[in-house]
């Protein structure tokens, strides 16, 4: 196996739970849950600014966005890169009236070349206080890896946001988060839209998914030469859970015959209002070297709405995993649900996700501990510290390159309490 390198990591205050900033891959640079922290307390000093002077420039949350960008421009810089070489950036907020300050921030730093983004809004962050959380993925100089804008036709960007709607990066494309939003980010789009008095035209979350997928994520796939096809991963935001068996029904008549790994969660909510879904995705050119590889894992059928993984080149991109079977939540979570403040059922729903994806890993050649990214949508904060105990078993004790977010309830399935999404590096 070809070394995956961690990249500054650290012990977060006085536990033994030691955090990986960054993951190096070849030529990949991944950082994970970032936010405004000293690694000792909680939020760093800077930002919280002086007590006595609570209302004193720059503005509180642009503080917070300005600690962000520096730190992943640091460790972009050390590992011989730039911001002008981010593929992707994700961001989670626990409040709408954060966002413009980071995207200030963001642009003040990036200029014109803010790369593919989705933010959206969920419960709580892991940090007291903390307003924003980032992540983002970057490549190294050289090898014909200069990301380059793709500028689909018909796929509008937000002015306040600025970012690139589809980014060619050598043989991959990007695509930021897509809403089924018309042109001037008013409203949604007609062909989506359902009227009010409509009682029975349609449903909201089949119109928008069918145009999302064909007007929004079609497009801007094949700008940059890739197509529905060939997509490796897609990360899903609904604003309503409930929503998911009829979302999927759409998105397998897209996808059914040619699948891409996916994550479905619920989102607190979205840059508009009537949008009650979001999307990202990203796949590979047509006639590439590199090529899409769908890899199979029955054992997990259950745990997963896509399949067990797609291998994308030196990328093994896991389907969003929980520790469901085919009767709901795992036995052993359900039976131990009374002993939650003692981690119980955590383990339980860990120890299944990650034995499903180290087989998983196995099964397509290449190891879990060659992790370079876990995002965790949970019901509850509280289970961070058992969940994180697990991957250090797993791990062997190396630092985690992770995120943790708590979603809005209901989970997709009652009594799962952890949504875990993997990116694995595939020498």
């Amino acid at each position: 196996m070809a070394e995956v390198k961690c990249i500054a990591p650290m012990r977060i205050g006085d536990t033994d739970i030691e955090y990986a900033q960054g993951m190096r891959a070849g030529s990949w640079l991944f950082f994970t849950g970032h936010m405004a922290i000293d690694f000792e307390h909680g939020l760093a000093a800077q930002v919280i600014g002086k007590p006595g002077q609570p209302l004193g420039s720059p503005p509180r949350y642009r503080r917070e966005g300005d600690f962000i960008i520096e730190r992943l421009a640091k460790l972009t810089a050390a590992e011989g890169s730039d911001l002008r070489h981010i593929v992707r950036v994700d961001q989670y907020y626990p409040n709408a009236q954060v966002v413009n300050a980071y995207q200030r921030a963001r642009k003040a730093a990036l200029k014109d070349f803010v790369p593919p983004s989705t933010s959206v809004l969920m419960e709580e962050l892991s940090v007291v206080g903390a307003n924003m959380e980032v992540s983002m993925i970057a490549v190294l100089p050289g090898g014909g890896r200069e990301p380059r804008p793709a500028q689909p036709e018909g796929v509008p960007v937000p002015k306040h946001s600025g970012f690139i709607a589809s980014l060619v990066c050598g043989d991959y494309v990007f695509v930021a988060g897509q809403m089924p939003n018309n042109d001037d980010m008013t409203g949604i789009a007609k062909p989506a839209y359902r009227p009010p008095n409509a009682v029975w035209n349609g449903t909201d979350i089949r119109l928008q998914t069918e145009f999302l997928i064909t007007s929004r994520l079609k497009p801007a796939l094949e700008a940059g030469g890739s197509s529905l096809e060939n997509a490796i991963k897609a990360q899903c935001y609904l604003t309503n859970i409930n929503d998911l068996p009829e979302f999927l029904d759409v998105w397998n008549s897209h996808f059914g015959e040619h699948p891409c790994a996916l994550t479905v969660v619920a989102t607190k909510g979205l840059a508009l209002l009537e949008s009650i879904l979001e999307i990202n995705i990203f796949g590979v050119r047509e006639g590439a070297k590199t090529t899409k590889q769908i890899v199979d894992h029955k054992p997990s059928q259950h745990m997963r709405l896509g399949p067990a993984a797609v291998r994308a080149g030196d990328l093994l991109c896991l389907s969003a995993l929980y520790a469901a079977d085919s009767d709901g939540a795992m036995p052993q979570a359900r039976s131990t649900a009374g002993l939650k403040y003692f981690g119980s059922p955590t383990h339980h729903e860990m120890q299944a996700i990650l034995t499903a994806a180290d087989d998983i890993c196995r099964t397509a050649g290449t190891s879990l501990s060659n992790l370079l990214r876990v995002n965790h949508f949970l019901s509850d904060l509280n289970l961070v510290p058992c969940a994180l105990r697990s991957w250090q078993e797993k791990l062997a004790g190396a630092p985690i390159p992770f995120g943790a977010v708590r979603t809005p309830a209901p989970m997709p399935v009652p009594g799962c309490n952890i949504v875990a999404d993997m990116w694995v590096y595939h020498p």
